[in-house]
């Protein structure tokens, strides 16, 4: 499974974030699609204000504040 993980440097949710997901890998095995908003004007557009983001199969299942059952659930699935 692959998932796709919106953020951009200097943000400190984003890498709480990142922290947070290698974690969920020792109970799911997943894949990482890091994309930084800043190398994409739509993108960046879509997503500034949501991030971090996180993705799987093109639908956003948390951004913000993640937390770890709500994501584990989710990939889960």
């Amino acid at each position: 499974m692959k998932i796709t993980y919106y953020s951009r440097p200097n943000c400190s949710l984003c890498e709480d974030g990142m922290l947070l997901l290698n974690l969920l890998k020792d109970d799911v095995d997943f894949e990482i699609e890091v994309v930084n908003i800043e190398e994409n004007e739509e993108i960046h557009e879509k997503y500034m204000l949501m991030i971090p983001v996180v993705e799987k199969d093109g639908e956003i299942i948390q951004y913000g504040n993640l937390d770890y059952v709500t994501l584990l659930e989710a990939l889960q699935n």
